[in-house]
């Protein structure tokens, strides 16, 4: 009876270490606060790469945990303005000391770096005879997977530059984001693959939101704009939903003389154009369309609206909507839940005409509360503090 209670005590250990090993693998934390979904989708490991960045209000609801030192820290008053904020989500080693720690910039290499013989010769884009339709991966993998797998290809930041030619396109890929994570790590293993082939420079930027506030997907494209010329001097911007894969490596991430609707067709919408002044899912414009425009507006929180509202902007600045055709501009759309229509759109594409001048990048306030370089992307957590206007 004694041999078996023994038996007994040593089984119920053991599943009790399973148990542990199993919560802690998908993203539970023993100390009794729950922690991300970030963290569900094992973004660890990744203190190589945590350049950090802090602010010096109190840190809303956001999806990395402080640790409690350092939100004491934060909420030791004004004093507290140089303090850098260590985001905590099952890191092992994050180095403490980040005072001295720059987020890396995006510069070209000089001519000739890589070679010994001659200086390298400008990149040209890829021969449209030699792409065609392309299949997208839609397997769900953890983010470590799909680190480890792109990484060593990838800058920290989800930067790259080709090494065999001078690329003539610098593009920056703002991806507005909040609460899709599953899907995040479906398009950053698809997207990456696909731009490397297109020849050009190029950096991810994930702008997340965060809570308190409807989504405002048009603000944290216009952050992701002001945030990215920080780091480089952009020529081209591409705003990209995350639920949106391209179908056809045609489709040329850069940006003409007028701006560029890129998701043309996309197969939820049967893969035809809904109406001719659609300009959201994937866009691109230049930095000198943006600043013509005064980037979005910052009024539409909700779904809904923002895309039509920049098409009037551009009719306005006398820009035109140029897009690939429907055979090129092909996109699958990843499966979500829908979401809750902004019921002030309508009002606020009426109004917005008048509000050009007023409303857009010139107007935008936010607060920046942390920022990390991951291996496969560049990943701000703002705060919008723009208000919504009540009718």
């Amino acid at each position: 009876m004694i041999g078996l209670t023994r038996a007994n005590l040593i089984r119920l250990v053991a599943g009790a270490i399973c148990l542990l090993l199993v919560l802690n693998f998908l993203g539970f934390r023993t100390d009794g606060a729950s922690s991300t979904s970030l963290s569900k989708l094992s973004i660890r490991r990744v203190h190589k790469y945590a350049h950090i960045y802090g602010n010096a209000s109190r840190l809303p609801a956001a999806p990395l945990a402080m640790s409690k030192e350092r939100e004491q820290q934060m909420q030791g008053g004004p004093n507290t303005t140089s303090t850098t904020v260590i985001a905590t989500a099952n890191f092992t080693s994050i180095p403490q000391d980040l005072s001295r720690i720059q987020l890396s910039t995006h510069k070209p290499l000089p001519m000739g770096q890589k070679t010994t013989s001659a200086l390298q010769a400008n990149c040209t884009d890829p021969d449209p005879r030699d792409g065609g339709p392309v299949t997208p991966n839609t397997t769900l993998e953890s983010l470590d997977v799909i680190e480890a797998e792109l990484g060593p290809l990838l800058r920290p930041g989800g930067a790259f530059q080709p090494d065999k030619c001078n690329p003539q396109h610098h593009v920056a890929i703002v991806v507005p984001f909040r609460d899709r994570y599953a899907h995040l790590s479906v398009f950053l293993r698809n997207i990456h693959p696909f731009l490397m082939k297109q020849r050009i420079a190029y950096r991810i930027f994930i702008v997340e939101q965060t809570n308190g506030k409807p989504f405002n997907r048009a603000a944290m494209m216009n952050i992701g704009y002001l945030e990215a010329l920080k780091l480089y001097q952009w020529d081209c911007f591409i705003f990209h939903d995350v639920d949106l894969l391209p179908l056809d490596d045609r489709n040329l991430y850069n940006c003409p003389r007028q701006p560029r609707h890129m998701s043309v067709a996309i197969d939820t919408l049967n893969f035809k154009l809904p109406y001719r002044s659609i300009f959201g899912g994937v866009s691109a414009m230049t930095r000198e369309h943006f600043q013509a425009v005064n980037g979005f507006s910052n009024s539409f929180f909700g779904w809904g609206g923002e895309d039509d509202d920049m098409s009037n902007r551009l009719k306005h600045a006398n820009l035109f909507i140029s897009r690939y055709p429907v055979n090129i501009a092909r996109y699958k759309m990843l499966k979500h839940q829908k979401e809750k229509a902004n019921p002030k759109r309508y009002e606020n594409i009426q109004n917005g005409m008048s509000k050009i001048e007023m409303d857009g990048i010139n107007s935008i306030k936010y607060a920046i509360y942390s920022i990390k370089e991951f291996p496969t992307f560049t990943w701000y957590l703002a705060e919008l503090k723009n208000s919504e206007r009540k009718s």
